[in-house]
């Protein structure tokens, strides 16, 4: 039986502008039913020329100098596609960076990602979560996440601890095993969330724990308390 697969995925870019700015790292974890498969997509980017800005390399270290052997977004876009082909896309404000995802492909002549297809994070964190704040950090800490080690931002480890957290908003590790009722109903809806089954029922009645003697006594209780009896209320007779 195939499960729901989701992309868990950030990006460092060179700065805030799309059309300007590069990406200059992805990160990117995969998820089978929301569990982490241990498959990962991971690569920094030559910015073609785009020089790093400097409140940019403040939040994320990744400087001119280091990009200069990589590989340019021509060279990894195929590679890239093909790790997320037939999953969902899903980011911490999504918007960003699908934004420049799609600016890189249409650079090449590339098809751009469907949003259909894209999940924000942020986004679902202001509907379960509309107090905030709903940044990584606070998302961490709220879900109890360790991300002490967090001094940067950097693509694949904020992209291992988004993975964690989506785990969490969407109910947990425990929440996505499958508990399967009978038949093909695998417990997920079409968009991968979990329904609820029914309730499973006994092929054969457990028989009565109640015994004769019992069930005689309480109806000779409630003779004796008439139509006041509240178990006529509750029971219906």
């Amino acid at each position: 039986m195939k499960g729901i697969r989701d992309i868990i995925f950030d990006t460092e870019t060179t700065g805030m502008d799309n059309k300007e700015d590069r990406i200059i790292e992805i990160g990117a974890v995969e998820l089978i039913d929301h569990f982490p498969t241990g498959k990962t997509f991971h690569v920094y980017i030559n910015a073609d020329g785009q020089p790093v800005h400097p409140e940019a390399l403040r939040v994320h270290g990744i400087s001119d100098e280091f990009l200069a052997d990589k590989p340019k977004f021509s060279a990894i876009a195929d590679e890239m596609l093909a790790f997320f082909e037939g999953a969902r896309w899903i980011a911490h404000n999504a918007t960003f960076d699908m934004g420049f995802i799609n600016a890189e492909l249409a650079r090449l002549g590339k098809p751009s990602i469907s949003d259909d297809i894209v999940v924000d994070t942020l986004a679902l964190a202001r509907r379960k979560h509309p107090m905030g704040p709903n940044n990584l950090d606070a998302l961490c800490k709220r879900y109890a996440i360790d991300n002490a080690h967090r001094t940067k931002h950097g693509a694949l480890l904020d992209a291992e601890l988004l993975a964690e957290v989506y785990i969490e908003m969407s109910g947990g590790r425990q929440a996505a095993l499958r508990l399967v009722n009978k038949g093909d109903d695998d417990g997920y809806d079409a968009d991968g969330n979990i329904r609820k089954l029914a309730p499973l029922v006994r092929p054969r009645p457990l028989a009565s724990r109640i015994h004769p003697e019992e069930v005689e006594a309480h109806q000779k209780m409630l003779e004796e308390i008439g139509e006041k009896a509240l178990w006529h209320k509750v029971s219906g007779q």
